[in-house]
């Protein structure tokens, strides 16, 4: 409790000047810092660097990459220092502008219910300023760690007399609020493994949670898609046309139809400046907290097989352990060639090389990597890329004496009690025990 109560204030003391700056000087600096940051924070650098990796539909160069990994973290560090000067502005027409509100506006006047539907773009928060500077509005916020910073953010977000909403009270407020007329804000493009519903955001399967289009299918209430893009002086919005739901179709149809389109849109919008949208955030996560400790809880891993084939015939039984611990991750195998014709896990990607030095490729996607070979370049390669570790066996095994300090009898409970939580590592042994 006093370590927050002495982090808010340090914050807030750290930011306050920049309540006194032009925006246009705030942009500046936050550039600065950005580009700091992507020199002094390697796990910020590697998440944002490996998310960018994964989005394959950008079809970006290296060059690319890292340029618009670096202007994401200065989009991110802009956003931190604007807090105070959002906080003392008190005519917020002069620095949000929205292109189109004519529709949205002539529906909230008619007393229909609008859910707005957007994403981590330059500063998602003038979106709900805005939009509470001309209608009733809530919108559902996730609490931080620190209560005061939140309590602060909180009081900013709803200067204009919005609502922000807890998570846990999301459904029966936003149905109610959506009914009396009242629009609702979600920030929609966080990553959900237990959602059930998916969709290809920039080529890559993505977790999404279907709450917008729940609650616009319930209330019969039209989805608009909200973009912003920051300008030298403050922000432009635009709004999509209504996505009307169409109640007389099945549920599950409709959810799909109305979450693929909002997405869709969204992704379009991202694409025009991807440089403006968070990509330090697990968008293509694949794993709920249940199952692996969270140091190895990662989207993207690569699994680097010995050059011998005996070694490699010694490992294969155990990757469907393996893939029982990571069933929807995105996989990439390594294999010697002269195992070409050897039975492997079904995979996303199967490459095979002829000398160990052909692994070291140039790839920021992979967060994780499994070193089965006793080349030691490949970790410090893949750590200077994206990876947050690169595991050998003997890595393995030490890890696994912690869950199971008598010894594991077999590569697949070595993989079990090195990777997985305690509570988790039963259910996992009695997976591997009927793995077919």
């Amino acid at each position: 409790m006093k370590r927050d109560f002495f982090s808010y204030y340090c914050i807030r003391a750290l930011i306050a000047p920049f309540g006194f700056l032009s925006y246009s000087l705030i942009h500046c600096i936050g550039r600065w810092v950005g580009s700091l940051a992507f020199y002094l924070l390697p796990n910020f650098r590697k998440r944002t660097l490996s998310n960018l990796a994964l989005a394959t539909d950008l079809h970006l160069e290296k060059k690319e990459l890292i340029s618009i990994a670096k202007a994401s973290l200065q989009n991110l560090a802009i956003n931190m220092l604007e807090y105070p000067k959002l906080a003392k502005e008190t005519n917020f027409s002069r620095v949000i502008q929205c292109e189109n509100p004519e529709v949205a506006d002539a529906l909230y006047r008619s007393g229909q219910g609008i859910i707005f539907f957007c994403g981590h773009q330059s500063n998602w928060e003038v979106l709900f300023l805005d939009g509470t500077s001309r209608m009733k509005g809530i919108a559902i916020g996730k609490p931080i760690k620190n209560k005061r910073l939140y309590q602060w953010i909180v009081k900013i977000r709803e200067k204009n007399g919005g609502k922000i909403i807890s998570p846990h009270n999301a459904l029966r407020e936003a149905l109610r609020s959506l009914k009396k007329g009242v629009f609702l804000g979600i920030v929609g493009d966080q990553g959900m493994p237990d959602s059930g519903y998916c969709f290809p955001f920039f080529g890559r399967r993505a977790w999404n949670s279907t709450a917008p289009a729940l609650l616009s299918y319930k209330t019969n209430s039209p989805i608009i898609v909200a973009t912003t893009k920051r300008t030298q002086d403050g922000y432009r919005i635009h709004y999509s046309d209504p996505l009307f739901p169409n109640c007389t179709e099945p549920l599950e149809q409709e959810v799909k139809r109305l979450m693929d389109h909002s997405l869709f849109l969204l992704q379009e919008s991202i694409r025009q400046n991807p440089e403006e949208w968070l990509w330090q955030h697990n968008r293509w996560k694949q794993q709920t907290p249940k199952i692996l400790k969270k140091k190895f809880r990662q989207d993207c891993i690569a699994i680097i097989l010995p050059p011998q084939k005996e070694e490699v015939d010694a490992i294969l039984p155990h990757l469907k352990t393996l893939k029982k611990i990571y069933p929807q991750n995105f996989i990439s195998l390594m294999a010697p060639e002269q195992c070409k014709n050897s039975a492997f896990i079904d995979v996303d990607e199967l490459f095979f090389y002829r000398d160990v030095k052909e692994t070291l490729m140039s790839d920021y996607r992979f967060k994780l990597i499994f070193n089965f070979t006793s080349y030691k370049k490949i970790k410090k390669h893949y750590k200077a890329l994206s990876a947050f570790a690169s595991l050998s066996l003997k890595d393995l095994q030490k890890l696994s004496r912690i869950n199971c300090p008598t010894g594991c009898s077999d590569l697949s409970e070595v993989f079990i009690h090195a990777l997985c939580q305690p509570a988790a590592i039963a259910a996992l042994k009695e997976l591997a025990l009927n793995a077919p």
